[in-house]
């Protein structure tokens, strides 16, 4: 019997070493002529964070961190052995329920076996022996399984509204083009588990009429297309996929599509019209995907998480699944933790746990003795939550409540040293940029708001300026064509309703409370603190810094380019930063 030896860096300083190990430990198995016997596999999730190479062997389920590259000829021979690497061995403590996750760093990506023996393709077995396409979406609607994408629409109605609507051929479609900042569920899911999402499209189609599937996916995403792709192979061989699908009257096909990492293409009919070979613009709804989409036929769009939820709440019963999250937002829910915080990386956790469970129960709090300052939900959709707010609840309803959204699921964490200002800046230059310009709304307002944070951000704003970015925002919120350009103001509202007192002092008092913005910093050298040692001279690049070790030195305000770079070197910390 095989082994397979899952490999994640998951929080090493500098670069992600994941290929890098993957390397070392195929070198170490050829050479030790155990190709047969261990199978290295690289995953975008393995539970653990920061600490640092971890690697999972199953079905030993020996878990190893901190692994270095003298490890991996230890590691190999005590899998041909069966006796644990003692050295490394941890064992990982999980306050996640891991759903979609499941299989990601148990299963095998590339085995179909492997998720077979993981219940893998039973619900669909279940589903093509015994369930009519209206009893599998009575029971989709009985779970109370809604979208994962953002909109939270519920997972039953769209295919019940796609199975009513009249056509000779039907589409369903897995959205996996993720492209907010910092998120990587989808490519999590499609790395670690791709049949999965495979046996939900399937699933999907026999319950909606399709006999046709596509997988949308950014060309970012490498690993994922290449396991979706073997996947669908595999599934061709051992007729799960085409005609008369485990010898049912059901056939069914699927096929892949690249994304260009537009972010718009993530909005339904925009993607829609990317697969179609045209630009990706976003069309005005009615009529709905589900009634004209894909090639003018009915199309059902769901993305990866969704879709990876279908086998087990159709294995599991819907009254199992419907018993976890909260009344108004059932199951679970995949978040990519990023930013300011001590464990980063993908978790799994009921809808209804709070903001503060997942950042310092799950993720261990700021870095570096830190103090988290807020959090951002959502992505370049969303907004921001206060440290104050954490006892939100994550689910759909109480995350709009506070001016922020579910999204697909980024959450990134924000210190002390973060300007909201900045931030609200930086998410709607994302937002400027990716838009498609065809509404005025978005491709105006936008461009405007952003002109008018970067005055501020430069200090030069006024309160006018305030008022006109809220102004748009409205506007913007109302009059634009699709959920980009509607949802772009959220981060500057939610950080304007917020931290309303560090606009003020970006615009009354031209200070950045956070020191982030460089045109509002001044350095200045603390005498009685300053030791004279010269490195501020040494390190400054425009020669700003004057004097000698005899007589001290001084910082020539009007040379400065405020870059830092003194501030940053001066162990004594003579220099102030205000």
């Amino acid at each position: 019997m095989s082994k397979t030896v899952f490999i994640k860096d998951t929080g090493t300083a500098g670069k992600d070493r994941t290929r890098d190990f993957y390397g070392f430990f195929l070198g170490v198995i050829r050479e030790k002529g155990l190709e047969n016997e261990v199978i290295p596999v690289r995953v975008a999730d393995i539970g653990l964070y920061n600490q640092g190479v971890v690697v999972r062997v199953v079905p030993d389920n020996f878990v190893y961190a901190q692994v270095e590259e003298s490890d991996v000829s230890l590691i190999v021979d005590s899998i041909k052995t069966g006796k644990p690497y003692s050295a490394k061995l941890v064992k990982p403590v999980s306050k996640q329920l891991r759903i979609v996750l499941r299989n990601c760093g148990v299963v095998d990506p590339e085995s179909l076996e492997d998720y077979i023996a993981h219940d893998g393709f039973a619900a669909l077995a279940k589903v093509l022996e015994s369930y009519t396409p209206e009893k599998v979406i009575q029971e989709m609607k009985a779970s109370g399984l809604r979208g994962r994408g953002g909109a939270g629409f519920p997972t039953g109605m769209k295919w019940e509204f796609t199975r009513k609507s009249q056509s000779d051929q039907k589409y369903i479609v897995c959205n996996g083009d993720e492209g907010d900042p910092g998120a990587y569920m989808d490519r999590g899911v499609l790395e670690g588990d791709p049949y999965s999402v495979i046996e939900g499209m399937i699933i999907g189609g026999y319950a909606i009429g399709a006999s046709k599937g596509l997988f949308y996916i950014r060309a970012e995403y490498p690993v994922a297309i290449e396991r979706i792709e073997k996947a669908i192979k595999r599934c061709h061989e051992t007729g799960l996929l085409g005609n008369n699908i485990l010898g049912s009257s059901f056939s069914f096909d699927l096929e892949i599509r690249l994304g260009a990492g537009a972010f718009v293409c993530g909005e339904e009919t925009a993607l829609i019209a990317s697969i179609e070979g045209k630009r990706g613009y976003p069309s005005p709804r009615p009529p709905f995907p589900s009634v004209k989409g894909l090639w003018g036929r009915p199309t059902c769009i769901n993305n990866v998480e969704t879709l990876a939820n279908v086998p087990v709440i159709l294995h599991k019963g819907a009254d199992w699944f419907s018993k976890i999250g909260t009344e108004t937002a059932k199951g679970t829910k995949v978040f990519a933790v990023t930013g300011k915080v001590r464990n980063s990386g993908l978790v799994e956790v009921p809808m209804g746990t709070t903001v503060e469970d997942i950042v310092y129960g799950i993720c261990g709090g700021a870095m570096r003795g830190k103090q988290v300052k807020a959090i951002q939900t959502g992505g370049p959709s969303g907004g921001v939550i206060p440290k104050e707010y954490f006892g939100t609840k994550v689910d759909y309803e109480s995350l709009q409540k506070m001016g922020s959204i579910m999204g697909s699921g980024g959450m990134i964490v924000m210190d002390e040293d973060d300007c909201m200002v900045d931030i609200a800046k930086f998410y709607l230059g994302f937002c400027v940029d990716e838009s498609c310009g065809k509404c005025a709304p978005c491709r105006i307002g936008g461009t405007q708001m952003l002109k008018l944070l970067t005055k501020v951000t430069d200090g030069r704003g006024t309160q006018e300026d305030l008022a006109r970015l809220e102004q748009i925002s409205h506007a913007m919120q109302k009059a634009s064509l699709c959920g980009l350009g509607q949802t772009a103001p959220n981060p500057v509202l939610s950080t304007l309703h917020y931290y309303r007192a560090e606009y003020d002092a970006h615009v009354n008092e031209r200070k950045c409370p956070a020191c982030k913005c460089a045109n509002l910093l001044q350095f200045v050298i603390v005498q009685d603190k300053c030791v004279k040692c010269g490195m501020c001279f040494k390190a400054c690049p425009v020669g700003a810094i004057s004097g000698s070790r005899e007589s001290g030195y001084l910082i020539d305000q009007t040379k400065c380019i405020r870059c830092g770079q003194c501030f940053e070197v001066c162990k004594p910390k003579a220099i102030s930063r205000s």
